[in-house]
């Protein structure tokens, strides 16, 4: 006969000691999430407000709270806005934004289309969050100009960043984690992942024109009058867009030659930030004031928060349970990889969870092929930003410049057209991923 071994109660505590730190990060995170996306208290109050709960109730040090804040994408941020700032005081982005009106023939849509490309095309060589801080200024004159709401261009661009942003190594920070992990580089990048983004990116134009094709429209006087403005006018201040463009392109040039030259992007940025402050003579607490620090914040905030449920095992608890259903089979790990990264992704930040995913991938990478599993992780993680307003980086500096505007963009508005777009994007993913790598 079989005698049961006593439990102690010592046991027991142990095991429900375990569980609190998991519970009670899990909790918070979610609830500091519903008010974000509730958007009765301002995303950034809310989102240091939970981490500072974190940190109080002992689930994250203040150092390990300090560590989880991804400086590069803080300092990145600061510096292209203190760039784009200074830039923005030549009437440069008026110009551009009178050009793309001409060349489209005052028509809403070509704009539309227009800057929706460009922005693809910037996210792909630079990193999307660089290219929104510089094209989103530019959006907003455009709409300006075109008599129109801003919202269509600015969630169009929003999408276009990631979708771009995809297809290279540097276009999006998961990619970098990813490209360091398994040893891939640019051209690796360039042939997988190109390929599904510029399919992906032509679908998203007749998607942009069945969701707003009632809000992209202008009389014909009003096309006329736009071939009448002289765009030349609108530059205030030559010598200072001399340098802020010398400035601005050799800046760009080390985010291409980073890893050449050894210092990261954010660094660059700030270099380049502190010689315009510089040589530009502009009132420094002008530029100052004008940089986002709601949104750098928001993003401190954020970090910590998902630090946090990072920290109590969440995220890697879900992600290998949901993995070990697909026992040990190639094609269905393929496929939950590309759904759970673009789900995840959309509800947390996808840097964080890139990085919590990388171990995982690796570790099965020692039962099948681990070339699908990379591919799918990086389409998902870059394709599910997509999905929400917090769902990568770009996003949230779009919204905030959207806001600053006038024009606030809702979380639940860009969710409407988020998740369709997510949708039709994975959906292209999945047969692009089994076409090519799972027959």
């Amino acid at each position: 006969m079989v005698r049961d071994e006593p439990v102690h109660l010592s046991t027991i505590c142990d095991e429900e000691h375990s569980m609190t730190p998991l519970l009670t990060g899990t909790a918070v995170f979610l609830v500091t999430y519903v008010i974000i996306t509730s958007e009765r208290i301002h995303r950034t109050i809310a989102a240091l407000g939970g981490a500072l709960v974190l940190v109080v109730l002992g689930i994250l040090t203040q150092h390990r709270a300090f560590e989880a804040v991804d400086w590069n994408v803080i300092f990145l941020l600061a510096g292209m806005m203190i760039i784009a700032n200074v830039t923005e005081k030549t009437g440069v982005f008026q110009w551009l934004a009178i050009r793309s009106a001409k060349i489209a023939r005052g028509n809403p849509f070509y704009t539309l289309a227009l800057l929706a490309g460009v922005t693809a095309v910037l996210s792909a060589f630079l990193d999307n969050v660089t290219t929104v801080v510089l094209i989103a200024p530019v959006t907003l004159y455009v709409a300006t100009i075109l008599g129109t709401k801003p919202m269509p261009f600015l969630i169009a661009q929003i999408l276009a960043s990631n979708i771009g942003g995809t297809a290279t190594l540097i276009g999006d920070p998961p990619n970098i984690i990813i490209g360091s992990a398994a040893d891939l580089d640019f051209v690796a990048f360039l042939v997988n992942l190109a390929p599904p983004a510029m399919i992906i990116l032509l679908l998203l134009l007749p998607t942009m024109w069945l969701f707003f094709r009632k809000d992209l429209q202008v009389r014909s006087d009003q096309r006329l009058s736009i071939q009448d403005l002289d765009e030349s006018k609108v530059i205030t201040n030559p010598p200072l867009l001399r340098k802020a463009l010398i400035v601005l392109g050799f800046t760009i040039l080390g985010f291409l030659l980073h890893q050449v030259v050894g210092l990261e992007p954010a660094t660059i940025a700030l270099i380049g930030a502190l010689v315009l402050l510089a040589i530009s003579g502009v009132d420094l607490h002008g530029i100052l004031k004008d940089v986002e620090w709601a949104t750098l914040l928001f993003f401190v905030g954020l970090f910590i928060l998902v630090e946090g449920v990072v920290q109590v095992g969440l995220v890697g608890l879900m992600a290998e349970w949901l993995l070990a259903l697909a026992q040990g089979n190639l094609q269905v790990t393929t496929l939950m990889i590309l759904w759970l990264s673009a789900i995840a992704s959309g509800v947390i930040d996808n840097i964080p969870y890139t990085a919590t995913m990388v171990p995982i991938v690796q570790e099965l990478g020692n039962h099948m092929p681990s070339r699908p599993l990379w591919w799918a992780l990086a389409l998902g993680a870059c394709l599910g930003g997509n999905l929400t307003l917090v769902g990568a980086s770009a996003n949230v500096v779009v919204a905030s410049i959207s806001e600053r505007g006038g024009y606030p963009i809702a979380f639940r508005t860009f969710l409407k057209y988020g998740a369709v777009v997510t949708l039709e994007s994975l959906l292209v993913a999945t047969a692009y991923v089994w076409l090519r790598y799972l027959m």
